[in-house]
């Protein structure tokens, strides 16, 4: 009996995918649960299993478009799985020098003592490589997306800096116990700027709003947008109505969020309906950046690394946990005012997280 593999569903408004790659090979024995193909959509990689057991056969190859329900393998159930093969063990001699490697040898060493220590032997060609890759469908969407953001946007984008020290010793003191209670959860600075986003919603709800035609939206929940880095390029999943969630839920969500994001095994439900966005580019070594809208958001906030630096604190000259924070807004709705208050209250919150506990 052949059993058919079709395209499965792909969420609500997408249609087709791309074959990204086939993880078996035509006439391949697969067992029932195996991975034999993964399909790209515009936002999330989707992995394949066979249903059951036997030889496969490919119907579309490596990098064609598909459509849902598209038939693009099957399955020989009445195959039968391949008779594993004893090889006897030899010892392998050693393999002989062939005399054209000795005349290269030969060669190299003669110019060498004869020319520039950095020229390359009159037997020796180079040629000048390079590799073409089809940009991947996740990526084309990235490339239209924030040209499509910087095009339609008046995105203007305000800096500050924000005292760590007062966060890291909170973590530093509780982190053990922080773990303990809550089964292993850590505690990051992610959980913290996530709270302090939140309550600075609260006191300029425009960041959280988008332009609607003529109209601004503005909402009463926040569903945070935090941005993971992949192999396959950036995505954005959602934590939805994170104004509802202590900081141990906010960190299992961002820590479920970024294993699964790189692990290609996102949802597309999880990708949609984000009011505001948190990019944290320290991870990488970033100092300072300016963050790019996620359309129709208004406003995405850029976290980057710590570094101790001299600051002035009560007239002296002291070294302090310093991260540099960007804000990147639509300038259509937001004004620079607004802008600026709104990244100086988060400042406020991080660098006493005391206010974040007691709402002040």
């Amino acid at each position: 009996m052949t059993v058919e593999i079709r395209v499965p569903p792909l969420g609500e408004s997408l249609n087709s995918a791309t074959i990204a790659q086939w993880l078996s090979k035509e006439g391949d024995y697969v067992q029932a649960g195996d991975i034999v193909l993964e399909l790209e959509t515009d936002k999330v990689s989707l992995e394949v299993q066979a249903p059951v057991a036997g030889r496969l056969e490919i119907m579309a190859a490596q990098g064609n478009e598909v459509t849902v329900d598209q038939l693009v393998a099957s399955i020989d159930e009445t195959a039968l799985p391949p008779v594993p093969q004893v090889v006897a063990s030899t010892e392998s001699a050693s393999a002989p020098v062939s005399p054209e490697s000795e005349t290269l040898a030969e060669t190299h060493e003669t110019c060498k003592k004869d020319n520039h220590p950095c020229d390359l032997p009159s037997s020796v060609t180079v040629k000048d490589e390079v590799r073409r890759v089809p940009m991947s469908r996740l990526r084309q969407t990235i490339a239209r997306n924030l040209k499509e953001a910087q095009n339609t946007a008046a995105i203007l984008t305000t800096f500050n800096e924000i005292d760590m020290g007062s966060v890291r010793d909170l973590r530093t003191q509780y982190r053990d116990l922080f773990e303990k209670k809550n089964g292993g959860t850590r505690l990051g600075f992610m959980s913290f700027f996530a709270k302090a986003v939140i309550g600075a919603i609260k006191d300029y709800p425009t960041l959280n709003a988008q332009i609607d035609g003529d109209d601004i939206v503005y909402r009463n929940h926040v569903n945070l947008g935090i941005a993971v880095g992949t192999e396959r390029g950036l995505v954005v999943p959602v934590i939805r109505h994170a104004e509802q969630m202590d900081f141990a839920e906010l960190e299992r969500c961002v820590a479920d969020y970024g294993k699964r994001a790189r692990d290609g095994a996102l949802k597309l439900d999880e990708l949609a309906g984000g009011t505001f966005t948190i990019t944290n580019g320290g991870i990488f070594g970033s100092l300072l950046s300016t963050p790019i809208l996620n359309r129709p958001q208004s406003g995405v906030l850029g976290m980057h690394t710590i570094q101790d630096r001299p600051v002035a604190r009560n007239g002296q000259v002291v070294i302090r946990p310093m991260m540099y924070v960007a804000l990147s807004y639509d300038h259509r709705l937001i004004d620079g005012r607004e802008a600026v208050s709104f990244l100086v209250r988060i400042k406020e919150l991080v660098e006493d997280p005391r206010r974040l506990l007691l709402e002040i």
